[in-house]
């Protein structure tokens, strides 16, 4: 069975990430893709400690497509160094984990 995961990137605009998200879901790179924000980023650049207003992008995706899901964030991506975290879905539905893995991949 597919590991299931949720991958996390954060964006500057609204619009880079509905971009993301809508290129993660058009390729079945991820089942969906949440956008939530603004949120607040507190965070170390270049020496200086900056806050930065951010949108927030959360995918359902599995472990097996993980290195795509990176690439297509890295391709579209306006940071130099945008942050790509993933975490294990640890537990769920059974027919939404299931409908999860029906959406990613091949068709």
């Amino acid at each position: 069975m597919h590991e299931t995961i949720q991958v996390s990137t954060t964006t500057e605009t609204k619009a880079d990430a509905e971009r993301i998200a809508a290129a993660l879901v058009a390729q079945r790179l991820a089942a969906c893709v949440q956008v939530a924000g603004p949120i607040s980023s507190c965070y170390r650049w270049q020496g200086k400690i900056e806050t930065a207003e951010e949108w927030l992008c959360t995918a359902k995706t599995t472990r097996e497509t993980y290195d795509q899901v990176e690439q297509a964030i890295r391709g579209l991506h306006p940071y130099d160094e945008p942050e790509i975290i993933a975490v294990p879905i640890v537990a769920g539905s059974p027919s939404y984990l299931a409908w999860l893995r029906e959406q990613v991949g091949e068709e």
